[in-house]
């Protein structure tokens, strides 16, 4: 068998592949906290729990915050240079949508937070299940229009170049290294 049973993440060669494949860990991560909550009401605090817990933690409070930094301060901004005519003003209205959407994820985020914290250290056994709700719902939204509109008017304006800087930007952010280029020096 020579198929791999894993998918390789993107490169950073593909920047906007990448913030897809964000996506995709997002929704897994809102399934998880999804499914914490409701295991949390029917078993209780469970080392399961508490390890789901830090996972969830974990990505939001990094990988989550990458993903809306290369949106904010270089996708997004790379977009306004480069949209003319009716990409400007489909990205006019919704780039402050979407960095409004960031702001009300972080308030969200900011309650479930604690809520987490306390399920990961032994201290809680419960999730607020409408807290949990609207956080994946305002995500589900975002990421669709996101998917819909953003990614691919990038995919369609920016040039190899552009590419190329926004995704060396994203591994900057994440402080991985340029992988060596192969061939004649």
């Amino acid at each position: 068998m020579t198929d791999s049973l894993i998918t390789p993440a993107p490169g950073f060669d593909q920047p906007v592949a990448v913030l897809k494949h964000c996506h995709d860990r997002i929704r897994k991560q809102l399934e998880t906290l999804d499914r914490l909550q409701k295991h949390l009401q029917q078993e209780g605090h469970t080392v399961d729990a508490q390890q789901a817990a830090t996972a969830v933690l974990r990505y939001f409070n990094q990988a989550a915050q990458q993903h809306h930094a290369d949106e904010e301060e270089d996708l997004l901004p790379m977009l306004a240079q480069t949209a003319t005519g009716d990409d400007a003003a489909i990205l006019s209205q919704m780039a402050p949508q979407i960095l409004d959407e960031h702001q009300q994820m972080a308030g969200y985020w900011g309650s479930l937070e604690p809520q987490l914290q306390a399920v990961a250290q032994s201290n809680g056994s419960s999730l607020s299940a409408d807290e949990v709700q609207r956080f994946a719902e305002l995500y589900a939204r975002h990421m669709e229009r996101e998917e819909g509109t953003i990614a691919p008017m990038a995919k369609r304006l920016f040039s190899a170049g552009q590419m190329k800087q926004l995704g060396d930007a994203m591994r900057n952010r994440r402080g991985i290294p340029e992988e060596p280029r192969h061939g004649n020096r």
